[in-house]
C-alpha cells in the first residue's frame, strides 16, 4: 500500500471534534459530583445551626472565599493539564495566592494574640477531625473528576492527578465549611490547606495509574 492510500484510508471517516467536549465534560462532572458530596455533607453532618447568624459575620464569607478562590484555580490548572502537552503558566501562583494570603493574615491575627488565644485560634475544638472530614467529602468529586479527565487526553499524569485532587478538596473544603463552626484564620491556614492537600496528593500519587490512556 502506497503512503498516500494509507493517509486517506486513516483520515477517512473521522469526525471533527466538538470544541466545547472539554467543558462540557468538566461541567457534568462538577455539577453531579458537588450535587452528591453537598447532599453526602446534610446527611451525615449537617449545616451549623448558627448559619444564618454567622451569614453576618464577615469572616464567615472570607472562609467560604478561600476554597473557593483555591476551587477556581485548580479548576483551570486541571482543564488545560488535560490537554496533551500543556503548560501552567502562571497558574501556580494564582493557586499559591490564597493560602498565601491567609498566611499572612493568620500571622496577624496570631502576633495580636495572647499564648492561650493562639491556641485556641489554631486548633479550635474540630482540628483533629476537619482535614480527614475535607479529605472523605472530596472523594465523590475526586473520582468524577478523574472520569473527566482521562476522557480527555493528559499527558503529565502526576501533575493532572494533582490537579484533579486539588480541585476535590478544594469542593469538598468549600461543602464543608457550611458545617464547619471554625472560623478563624490560623485555623484555615492550617487544617483547611491540610485537608485539601492530602487528596492532591493521593492524586499526583495515583494519576500515573488512573489517567493512563
Amino acid at each position: 500500500m502506497k503512503t498516500d492510500e494509507l493517509i486517506t484510508m486513516l483520515a477517512s471517516g473521522v469526525d471533527a471534534v466538538d470544541p466545547h467536549a472539554l467543558p462540557h465534560r468538566y461541567a457534568l462532572a462538577l455539577g453531579w459530583s458537588l450535587f452528591g458530596t453537598t447532599l453526602l455533607m446534610l446527611i451525615l453532618l449537617g449545616v451549623r445551626p448558627d448559619i444564618a447568624v454567622a451569614a453576618r459575620l464577615v469572616m464567615f464569607w472570607m472562609k467560604l472565599a478561600f476554597p473557593a478562590a483555591l476551587l477556581f484555580g485548580a479548576l483551570l490548572a486541571a482543564v488545560r493539564l488535560s490537554r496533551p502537552g500543556a503548560r501552567l503558566g502562571q497558574l501556580p501562583l494564582a493557586i499559591a495566592a490564597p493560602v498565601i494570603a491567609v498566611w499572612l493574615f493568620s500571622a496577624v491575627v496570631l502576633l495580636n494574640a495572647t499564648p492561650e488565644e493562639q491556641r485556641q485560634l489554631i486548633f479550635g475544638n474540630t482540628w483533629a477531625s476537619c482535614p480527614l472530614t475535607i479529605a472523605a467529602l472530596s472523594v465523590p468529586l475526586f473520582g468524577a473528576l478523574i472520569w473527566a479527565m482521562k476522557g480527555c487526553a493528559p499527558t503529565r499524569l502526576a501533575l493532572a492527578g494533582a490537579a484533579a485532587g486539588l480541585l476535590a478538596g478544594a469542593g469538598g473544603a468549600l461543602i464543608y465549611a457550611l458545617h464547619c463552626p471554625e472560623m478563624a484564620a490560623p485555623f484555615l491556614g492550617i487544617w483547611y490547606v491540610l485537608g485539601m492537600a492530602i487528596p492532591a496528593a493521593i492524586g499526583a500519587a495515583i494519576g500515573p495509574w488512573t489517567l493512563r490512556w
